[in-house]
């Protein structure tokens, strides 16, 4: 059920590229690392001079921007230590496929690159790398702050291997962050004097930026105090809830939809709220909620959801065609569950909807198809199902509904 729940939760957020979140966080007063996107070799050059004459900078770093962490693994992030290298390494890295622990086998097709400032330049102190990210803790039904000292790494592997070096902060919405919280978050990652100073104005600005962009995400790996002690977030993970984009429409112009599942883009082309997951057994349901009670009830017969689809409200023929065709495009579905509860919208008009489809589509649906239909006029629903002459399989109770998947994914 918890994989269920972090698929679900696609649903309402917006990825955003690195470049993007820094951005958004610069815009806030959060220290970033400086840098310029490009999206040929030769735009990273004249990125690369520009950055030069900016902030004098003479070493690169090249990072592909994909929706995916742990670039550096592979081959995403490099640094160059010149321009002819910035030429070089930009173009081996743009229309790269690039996979990483996080990404498909496949990979994913890097369409432009980050040219950002060397940071890590000599001087009186070593610089040092921590991890701190805002989200939200659902089960106290507060925002909290999650660092660590032990930054630049998988975060996953330090909490599994030294989990006394993960500290959080809880922090009240509707307060906001305290100063003395930020004060505490510097004193635990160790730093004093200038250092000190700087990252309390980080962990302020950082929370700041969380809250005003209504993000569900802002990580950031590292932070980095520089040799001369500032603090700067040298890369960004950012999550925006799409709910709130009525209130950013500046955010929603950030959204790359080369970067999001193409059956999913579709969906929401077409109004439908589709998620797509690892299983056989397509799910068309109208409500969040039942939706994941239905995917439970797949699991429980034998078989994995292959998609969470929640229709809504008004499943006409044409909604219901495509809805149909999007869970068709998964290769892997071996059955349909249709699981409909008939309050605002009648059952028995779901039942002709399905039957208007089914035959608009013909040959195009080739797996077995059950339809359990409850609420207002399920009785005619169900004989509108049972005589419709199409291989579809009707079910009024939920358990008949699991043992007619069982049957057909066994």
């Amino acid at each position: 059920m918890i994989t269920f729940a972090a698929q679900f939760s696609r649903l309402s957020s917006m990825n955003l590229h690195e470049y993007q979140g820094k951005d958004i966080l610069n815009s806030f007063g959060v220290r970033i690392q400086r840098g310029i996107v490009a999206e040929t070799p030769e735009e990273a050059v004249a990125a690369a001079k520009k950055l030069n004459e900016e902030t004098g900078t003479s070493w690169y770093v090249i990072k592909a921007q994909v929706h995916a962490g742990g670039r550096g693994k592979g081959g995403g992030v490099k640094v160059a230590k010149s321009l002819d290298e910035v030429k070089e390494i930009s173009g081996s890295i743009i229309g790269m496929n690039l996979i990483t622990p996080q990404t498909s086998a496949e990979g994913k097709k890097v369409h432009q690159v980050l040219i950002a400032e060397d940071v890590y330049y000599p001087g009186d102190n070593e610089p040092e790398e921590y991890y701190m990210s805002v989200l939200l803790d659902r089960a106290n039904a507060r925002n909290m702050i999650m660092y660590s000292p032990e930054g630049g790494m998988d975060i996953e592997a330090v909490a599994e291997k030294t989990p006394h070096l993960i500290f959080t902060e809880s922090i009240d919405p509707a307060v906001g962050i305290m100063p003395f919280q930020a004060r505490r978050v510097a004193f635990n990652l160790g730093l004093k004097g200038q250092a000190f100073k700087e990252m309390v104005r980080f962990v302020m600005s950082l929370y700041t930026a969380y809250a005003k962009s209504d993000a569900t995400l802002f990580e950031i790996n590292p932070v980095l105090k520089t040799s001369d002690d500032k603090i700067m977030a040298v890369d960004s993970k950012v999550t925006i809830d799409d709910n709130s984009l009525f209130r950013h429409k500046d955010y929603a112009e950030l959204r790359d939809i080369r970067e999001e599942n193409p059956i999913e883009v579709e969906a929401k082309e077409v109004g439908l709220n589709y998620v797509d997951l690892d299983g056989n057994v397509g799910c068309m349901v109208n409500g969040a909620g039942l939706a994941m009670a239905t995917m439970d009830l797949i699991k429980q017969a034998g078989g994995d959801p292959a998609n969470f689809l929640d229709v809504g409200g008004t499943a006409d023929a044409a909604r219901v065609e495509a809805a149909f065709r999007l869970i068709l495009k998964d290769p892997n579905v071996k059955a349909i569950l249709v699981n409909i509860f008939g309050g605002i919208v009648r059952c028995d008009r779901v039942a002709q909807g399905i039957v208007d489809a089914y035959k608009n589509m013909g040959d195009a649906i080739n797996v077995p198809i059950i339809v359990r239909l409850q609420g207002t006029n399920a009785d005619i629903a169900k004989e509108l199902i049972d005589n419709s002459g199409l291989d579809v399989q009707s079910a009024i109770e939920f358990q008949e509904a699991a043992d007619k998947v069982q049957a057909v994914v066994s």
